[in-house]
């Protein structure tokens, strides 16, 4: 079963109408004690960095996940919860994030902002994330931050402005700044890997 985490904001209902297209069971979790039981867990994200560890935090849910990361488990973050991943981001400079990679989130330098629409996702790193997906696909994203810095982990890169990591991985963890809920064939393609081969 995966678990998709309800802290009260995110893109909830297009992500379980995907995983159910996809025939991979899902449900929504809003307990630790429900996150116990799950094979795999999903952070989606719209939102705010520092609001959403805060309603985490308010709901109980912090420690759960947490414990879930620690433990290597399979898990996805989606835009923010992609970005929560890291340690620090400029929205929110006085919080702290999962530190699963290093670096901060910094507000994107473009002529305008948010990011918004298809963009082109350059796959760097070969990985089960991306099997049956070409090398570059385009993918839907929605956001006004992103970690600029290019890391050992990144599996790929967009550009907007100027490159920044679309996709993270660390063991089971995995991370993408895109949605690939809203991604058509190719961000279906990319859950039904995640749900299936990660």
């Amino acid at each position: 079963m995966i678990g998709i985490v309800d802290y009260g904001a995110g893109n909830l209902n297009s992500i379980l109408k995907a995983f159910s297209y996809l025939k991979l069971p899902a449900r929504l979790v809003t307990s630790p004690e429900q996150i116990s039981k799950l094979e795999r867990l999903v952070i989606p994200g719209v939102g705010s960095f520092g609001a959403a560890l805060a309603e985490l935090r308010h709901r109980n849910l912090y420690p759960a996940v947490i414990n879930w990361l620690k433990e290597n488990r399979p898990f996805l973050g989606i835009c923010l919860g992609c970005q929560l991943l890291f340690e620090k981001s400029e929205e929110a400079p006085e919080e702290t994030g999962f530190s699963i990679f290093p670096g901060s989130c910094r507000k994107i330098r473009a002529a305008k902002v948010p990011h918004m629409g298809w963009n082109l996702v350059k796959i760097i790193r070969p990985d089960p994330l991306f099997s049956e997906l070409d090398s570059a696909e385009y993918f839907y994203f929605v956001h006004s931050y992103a970690v600029f810095e290019l890391m050992g982990h990144a599996l790929a890169l967009t550009y907007y402005g100027s490159h920044f990591v679309a996709a993270v991985k660390f063991g089971r963890i995995y991370g993408v700044q895109f949605h690939p809920e809203k991604s058509g064939p190719a961000g279906l393609k990319l859950l039904y890997n995640w749900g299936t081969k990660c």
